[in-house]
């Protein structure tokens, strides 16, 4: 049903255009679109009202008196100066009823954004450095997941990240831990500061993680150089590079990609609001999607970068001339991504393919 779609030329036509009426419908074919992040870091979903309830109930000191204060705080220049408040505002997080709660907030902006499957990442690092048991973090996290599948019907998976300003040794310790909680945890990331923190750092850390079964991916090319993609592919051996934006430095890692539909995670509010990205409308994302690379839209950090899915498509949309049949691809693309089994992803592509045949018939 959906390759039907897909195959049908009125879909080819771009609806941004000038005039209320196509805005309206392509902001109404986004929110109703079903959709698939794979590219979500759970303690980057900590909004401030939250933050300041959690500091609160915990009796943790910030250096900011109202949310607002927060969020006027959020204007970043690069990848480190976000990361020097994404840290401060985690020390909040503390029991495992602190992070259940994170991870329900979040699943029920999934709702509303009909987000049907979600894989999100979370940083063990940062909390056990402070003293938070890996157990307590993890067991928060499943516990909404699990709750969130059985009250809102969404799926999910999680993949704990490595980061990667903090040494091999460090990794190796997280990766033991997470051993205990392979029936909870699908795969391992890399994360944090790119620039000056190769994947070669950790390609014996991913050796052992794949050995032990998980799944790998890793952060590349968001700020860091082109060569940060090819050793992640060939050195961690990755399913998924998140972000990988500057492949389109290296035209013979484009067709590379484009061949072996590599997916990337792309995250184009956070591109622009980290600087990666001046505007969206410089974004390659579009581009690198009608080049036949396996692009996916995700939101990264939301509460700081101020998007959620549904605000990444249409920041994407509206600052290009897209197609509806671009838009279900992005979904699609997602399907076919995820560490999900055939059986997940047909269901998930026959609910996708369902959405675009009843959207036109009613229309």
């Amino acid at each position: 049903m959906l390759d039907t779609f897909l195959e049908k030329s009125a879909c080819r036509t771009p609806i941004n255009v000038n005039g209320d009426a196509s805005v309206n419908q392509q902001t109404s074919f986004i929110e109703q679109l079903p959709k698939v992040e794979l590219h979500l870091h759970i303690e980057g979903s900590l909004e401030p009202e939250m933050m300041f309830e959690l500091a609160q109930r915990n009796g943790v000191s910030l250096p900011f008196s109202t949310p607002e204060e927060v969020k006027a705080a959020y204007q970043f220049t690069n990848l480190q100066s976000f990361l020097d408040i994404y840290y401060q505002g985690a020390n909040v997080l503390i029991h495992e009823r602190d992070f259940y709660d994170l991870t329900w907030a979040y699943l029920l902006r999934c709702q509303q954004d009909n987000v049907v499957h979600t894989e999100i990442f979370f940083d063990p690092q940062t909390h056990t450095d402070r003293g938070i048991a890996f157990d307590t973090v993890i067991n928060g996290i499943y516990s909404a997941l699990r709750d969130g599948e059985e009250k809102l019907g969404i799926s999910s998976q999680i993949i704990m990240c490595f980061l990667r300003h903090l040494d091999e040794e460090s990794a190796f310790d997280t990766l033991f831990e997470a051993m205990a909680h392979k029936d909870k945890i699908v795969g391992v990331g890399l994360d944090s500061s790119e620039l000056g923190h190769p994947p070669e750092k950790f390609a014996r850390v991913f050796r052992k993680a794949l050995d032990e079964g998980f799944l790998t991916v890793a952060h590349a090319g968001e700020e860091g150089p082109v060569s940060n993609i090819y050793d992640s592919l060939e050195l961690l051996k990755v399913s998924r590079i998140d972000h990988g934006v500057r492949c389109s430095d290296d035209e013979n890692l484009l067709h590379a990609l484009s061949n072996s539909k590599m997916p990337l995670t792309v995250c184009p509010l956070s591109n622009t609001k980290l600087k990666v990205f001046e505007r969206m409308e410089d974004h390659n994302i579009v581009e690198l999607l009608r080049r036949g690379l396996c692009v996916t839209i995700n939101s990264d950090d939301p509460a700081y970068f101020g998007g959620y899915m549904n605000d990444n498509f249409k920041a994407v949309a509206e600052s290009h001339q897209m197609s509806e049949q671009e838009l279900a691809m992005f979904t699609r693309n997602a399907i076919m991504a995820s560490f999900i089994s055939e059986e997940q992803k047909s269901h998930l592509l026959d609910k996708l393919g369902q959405f675009v045949s009843h959207y036109h018939q009613d229309k």
